[in-house]
């Protein structure tokens, strides 16, 4: 693009800030030897978001080979001849770098191949989504959809994400959004392993009274081991209104902590 540009990467190994690295520090180099200038040449970090395989990304390849039609440099049906694309190399495989494989991308995003039939194929969707983005304004709800976040797919796939990795720590201070989405699944997660040690469920909690010990107890546990919201854990668990969970908390811990044995199972379960 003119003052930006979109990748889609995979890596076989976590070498993406390596990879990057090099990649923006090598371009900025040339271009300053090249325009007989100095400095910086990018504005600041790229932002980098974990993308699911499967139609999430197929629609994320779609993005990015549409983006110069949405800025309004080339139409969808000539896209073949905008040479700053990786859709130019669709057509010319004898061109191909090797580390460009347009076989996921098609897979993803039609289930065509890497052939001319294929090619077409994948022609004809993207000027019919160009084409249905620009009647219904859907550039801008596709741009916050796939360009925003830590992370673009299923709940399954962030809660797998945030199980397998530390990514709390690692969000960027600014992306309040990801860090906040983040919490909710960390949250989430240990909410479901006190249900299971208790023998209760989500069904449960939101049927059974406001005040049952075990309800009182799971909230208890959660608040000493995250900082889990007043008005999470009320929407989770049926506790009323957010500004009594402190107050009801404080009696059980008082009166009920000690003795009941929804608290001696819970204290008990192992968080990794």
């Amino acid at each position: 693009m003119r003052n930006h540009y979109h990748l889609a990467l995979e890596t076989p190994d976590a070498n993406l800030i390596t990879g990057m690295q090099w990649l923006q520090s090598t371009f900025a180099s040339r271009f300053n030897r090249f325009r007989c200038e100095n400095g910086h040449l990018f504005q600041g970090r790229y932002k980098a978001i974990l993308t699911e395989e499967g139609k999430t990304l197929g629609e994320v390849c779609d993005y990015i080979h549409l983006n110069p039609v949405k800025a309004g440099i080339v139409p969808a049906n000539r896209l073949p001849t905008y040479r700053f694309s990786s859709y130019w190399y669709l057509h010319q495989p004898e061109m191909r770098p090797k580390f460009l494989r347009p076989q996921t991308g098609l897979e993803c995003a039609c289930g065509v191949g890497d052939s001319p039939r294929g090619w077409a194929q994948y022609a004809k969707l993207l000027e019919l989504e160009s084409e249905s983005m620009l009647a219904t304004a859907g550039w801008k709800k596709r741009e916050r959809a796939l360009c925003r976040g830590w992370a673009i797919g299923g709940d399954e796939f962030k809660a797998r994400l945030v199980k397998e990795y530390s990514l709390a720590g690692e969000l960027r201070s600014s992306d309040e959004v990801g860090v906040r989405e983040v919490r909710l699944i960390q949250w989430d997660t240990i909410l479901q392993k006190g249900l299971h040690a208790l023998g209760r469920s989500n069904e449960d909690a939101l049927v059974q009274p406001k005040s049952a010990p075990w309800k009182l107890a799971l909230a208890a546990w959660m608040k000493t081991r995250t900082q889990v919201s007043n008005h999470w854990l009320t929407a989770k668990l049926n506790l009323g209104v957010p500004t009594a969970v402190s107050h009801n908390l404080t009696g059980y811990r008082r009166s009920l902590q000690s003795t009941d044995p929804s608290w001696k199972r819970l204290t008990t379960v192992y968080l990794a």
